[in-house]
C-alpha cells in the first residue's frame, strides 16, 4: 500500500512539473488581466509598455466605452466565435481599452490624460490611436513595435473581423 501511494505521488508530481514547464515554454507574455470562458486573454493598455516580447504577434486594441451597446454585442457574439478565438490566440496580443477612462495611461514612455471631448470625454491616447475619429467599437491594430497599422471603426460580425485580421 505504501509503495502504491509513493508511486502515485511521484506520478502526480511528474505531471504537475511537466505541465508547468510546458505552459512556461509556450508563452513569455505576462498573465492577462482577463481571460474569457472561450480562452481569449485580454490585457490592459498599461500592460503593453511592460511587455518585452510580443512573440512576433501584432496587437489588437479593442476601443470600447461602458455605454456602447455594439461593443457589448461584439463581446458576446464576435469574440466568442470559435474561429475568431483561434485566429486571435494564434496571431494577436489582445488589449481592452476603455477610451473614456479618466485614469492617466502611460504608453511608450508618454503619459496620456483624459480630456473633455466626444460624448463623455476621452483619453488622449485613444484619440491618438483613432486619429481623432471617436467611434465605438473601434479595432486598432498595432505592429510588433506598437505602431498603429490601422483603425477599423464599427461593429464587426465574426466573418467581417476575420477578413480584417487576415489582411494585416
Amino acid at each position: 500500500m505504501k509503495s502504491i501511494l509513493s508511486i502515485l505521488v511521484l506520478v502526480i508530481a511528474s505531471v504537475s512539473y511537466t505541465s508547468c514547464n510546458q505552459s512556461t515554454a509556450q508563452s513569455s507574455l505576462p498573465a492577462a488581466k482577463t481571460v474569457t470562458p472561450e480562452g481569449l486573454s485580454w490585457y490592459a493598455i498599461d500592460d503593453l509598455d511592460a511587455m518585452k516580447n510580443l512573440e512576433g504577434k501584432k496587437v489588437l486594441v479593442d476601443m470600447y466605452t461602458s455605454w456602447c451597446g455594439w461593443c457589448k454585442v461584439m463581446d458576446k457574439k464576435t469574440f466568442t466565435d470559435p474561429k475568431v478565438v483561434e485566429y486571435l490566440n494564434d496571431n494577436f496580443v489582445l488589449v481592452k481599452f476603455n477610451a473614456e477612462q479618466k485614469e492617466p495611461v502611460t504608453f511608450q514612455g508618454e503619459t496620456y490624460e483624459w480630456i473633455r471631448a466626444g460624448r463623455k470625454g476621452v483619453n488622449k491616447l485613444a484619440m491618438k490611436m483613432m486619429s481623432g475619429r471617436l467611434a465605438y467599437p473601434t479595432m486598432v491594430y498595432l505592429d510588433e513595435n506598437l505602431n498603429v497599422i490601422k483603425a477599423s471603426a464599427g461593429y464587426k460580425k465574426p466573418d467581417q473581423l476575420l477578413a480584417d485580421l487576415q489582411v494585416l
